[in-house]
């Protein structure tokens, strides 16, 4: 099982995917520990990435998830994954279907609230209106609103995505 979490910055991405992936037997990997140090700066400064900042790092993203699928691993990814063309090319060159991407929600107030209480290494919390107008939301995706315990959270994204492997 391949598990892309994805939402914008404050939606749990790394919470959630670090649980659920204790509960799978998985290996977890954070999206965010991938960026190449000239995007980490960039969005320490305030600056949103653009889709070139952004393509090299989905690509070496895509290819830790085959590595993952080749391997026989399970893996749970957390990845912001905001635009439906970021999400194709983090599942290309797997087959239809071996990647799910569980959309992690949260009101506005709610994610500004978490951003506010973490300090991240690069994610300036005044990033959080253009991620929230660069979202394109999935239609294909499991979503969950991320407003209670964390273990519920994983228990209700492990009932959805197995209820649709059957």
């Amino acid at each position: 099982m391949v598990v892309v979490l994805m939402g914008v910055s404050g939606s749990g991405k790394t919470t959630i995917g670090t649980l659920l992936a204790e509960r799978l037997g998985a290996v977890f990997a954070d999206g965010d520990n991938y960026h190449p140090l000239a995007n980490r700066e960039k969005m320490a400064a305030g600056h949103p990435l653009d889709d070139r900042d952004r393509q090299p790092w989905l690509e070496a993203l895509n290819r830790l998830l085959r590595n993952w699928l080749a391997e026989g691993k399970s893996g749970v990814m957390a990845c912001s994954a905001l635009k439906a063309r970021y999400r194709a090319t983090l599942q290309a060159g797997m087959p239809k279907g071996a990647v799910s991407f569980v959309m992690l929600e949260a009101s506005k107030e709610m994610l500004a609230a978490r951003l506010a209480e973490r300090k991240h290494e690069f994610m300036n919390p005044g990033l959080l209106d253009s991620q929230l107008a660069t979202l394109e939301m999935p239609s294909d995706a499991v979503r969950i609103v991320n407003d209670r315990a964390p273990e519920e959270i994983v228990s209700q994204i492990l009932a959805q995505i197995s209820s649709r492997k059957n």
